[in-house]
């Protein structure tokens, strides 16, 4: 779950819990009260009364080791004192606690005098050390700007003043970077409240069942509520993200989903929290949207330590205002978190892929097969066609049997005669398929010649060829014998010729 608004919800007060987006990568941080990691059940701290900006301690965006100092604000319960849930985003800061009222929301912060005395120590073991007095601290000077550079260690500068705690978030940390994540676009009325498990996604599937019903008893087992799961997402290192909601039903009959704010109050109180652990939840945190007030505080004031030119350059190159805002990685921990969710949503989009490919695939064979099957019907149709033709024709024989041609059936007559006459004709269509005939012979004989392959042809073809084929030897038959009738008269005629020639020449003798 990267960068997620964390939502504390106070503890006193008329403050309500503001919901905390999951945005691409997960929420956009969630508020602690412990140094030692970003994402904790512990109860946020009130300072007083909760006003419109809840007093809360956070360590910023919940980014393991956190990005602001921790420091109070005001707010609406929700840490948005110190850049909701950012921490960072006013530095050190301290804003005046406000009773409930939009007076307050956006207050200017004033600065502590702890804060300026920070940064004078800090300036004083970078610069100026006076531990040894003598050469040794300009080489002590430079060991401090190393560990500031690395975000570690300890400056000493001053025998009476206590070393300064170089971290992460210190101006002077080299390991830093902007990136972006999305922004939810749900409602609270929507009621999702993000669940974290320390466990695999197998595992939460596989009872997802059971843990409905141990939801729905760490809630009280109401009868008029229901817990619903709205999606289980996998995490890195063996977590998942299970989005619930709640609906509750009145006893008129209708039904409402529970506020999220509402139900991440109730899970973050301290017994609910334990037996949430028990269940193996590592955090909650609400999905909602920022109002446009929350997200221009957010903008306006950079995160602790990042250089206000990087972060307006960062809201200049931000591909989509709409959706996505600007967020710091601070250290080689927090780049490793990003690239393990980058590499999961990878992943998953490939595993998506797969299954689409997978579809069009089957698809596809369902298109060749349902073609196949199209083609097999239309020639039983036409088939049936055929058939149911011929019957109709017997039909109309027998019922017209007896009775005289009528008029239109003449005509008709006359029409099919013509046709046929076409037909029939030599050097119309019967010649061009007499042609289409011969070429036919001629390809499949090379045909079969090159590739010795056989076809067969269709019977009624077949017919037609060898009528065609016995006309012509009909008619070759015939001229052969009118030529042989032809040779013997002329056989017959040299004969009387050469008697004739004899007669003539014995009398003139």
């Amino acid at each position: 779950m990267a960068f997620n608004f964390g939502t504390p919800s106070g503890t006193s007060g008329t403050a309500a819990a503001t919901a905390a987006p999951a945005g691409g990568f997960g929420g956009f941080g969630t508020t602690s009260t412990t140094a030692g990691s970003a994402f904790s059940f512990s109860t946020p701290a009130n300072t007083g009364t909760t006003g419109f900006f809840g007093s809360t301690q956070n360590k910023g965006f919940g980014f393991g080791t956190g990005f602001g100092t921790t420091g109070t604000s005001t707010g609406l319960g929700t840490g948005l004192g110190t850049g909701l849930g950012f921490g960072g985003f006013n530095t050190q800061q301290q804003q005046q606690q406000q009773q409930t009222t939009l007076g307050g929301l956006f207050s200017q912060p004033t600065q502590a005098p702890a804060q300026s005395n920070q940064l004078i120590n800090t300036a004083s073991a970078l610069s100026a050390p006076t531990l040894l007095g003598d050469e040794r601290d300009a080489i002590l000077a430079k060991w401090n700007q190393l560990q500031a550079f690395w975000g570690t260690g300890k400056g000493y500068f001053n025998n009476n003043i206590p070393p300064v705690e170089f971290t992460l978030e210190n101006p002077f940390c080299r390991f830093k970077a902007v990136g972006y994540s999305c922004m939810p676009n749900n409602k609270d009325e929507d009621g999702l409240v993000v669940l974290v498990f320390n466990k695999k996604e197998t595992d939460i599937r596989s009872q997802q069942q059971q843990l409905v019903e141990s939801l729905h008893k760490v809630l009280g087992g109401n009868q008029t509520l229901t817990v619903n799961v709205e999606g289980i997402k996998t995490l890195p290192d063996d977590q998942t993200e299970v989005v619930i909601y709640v609906v509750e039903r009145s006893p008129n009959g209708t039904s409402r989903r529970v506020p999220a704010t509402t139900l991440y109050a109730h899970f973050e109180q301290a017994n609910i929290k334990t037996q949430l652990q028990q269940l193996g939840v590592t955090l909650s945190m609400t999905r909602t949207e920022l109002s446009p007030a929350q997200i221009k505080q957010l903008l306006q004031n950079p995160p602790a330590g990042v250089d206000p030119i990087i972060w307006e350059q960062a809201k200049v190159d931000n591909p989509d205002s709409e959706k996505l805002i600007p967020v710091p990685m601070v250290g080689f921990k927090e780049l490793l978190r990003r690239l393990k969710v980058q590499d999961q949503m990878t992943k998953q989009h490939q595993t998506r892929l797969d299954i689409i490919s997978e579809d069009i695939g089957e698809l596809q064979k369902n298109q060749t097969t349902t073609m196949a099957k199209i083609a097999q019907y239309k020639r039983k149709l036409m088939d049936l066609s055929h058939r149911t033709l011929q019957v109709l024709i017997k039909q109309e024989i027998q019922r017209k049997s007896g009775y005289a041609i009528q008029a239109d059936e003449e005509q008709l007559r006359v029409q099919l005669d013509t046709i046929q006459g076409e037909l029939n004709a030599p050097t119309q269509f019967k010649g061009r398929l007499n042609e289409l005939m011969s070429q036919i012979r001629m390809q499949n004989h090379f045909g079969a010649v090159k590739s010795e392959e056989r076809y067969y042809i269709d019977a009624d073809l077949l017919r037609e060829i060898k009528q065609h084929l016995k006309q012509q030897q009909e008619g070759l038959s015939h001229l052969i014998s009118i030529i042989k009738d032809d040779l013997e008269d002329i056989k017959l005629v040299e004969h009387g010729l050469n008697e004739t020639i004899h007669i003539r020449g014995g009398v003139f003798s």
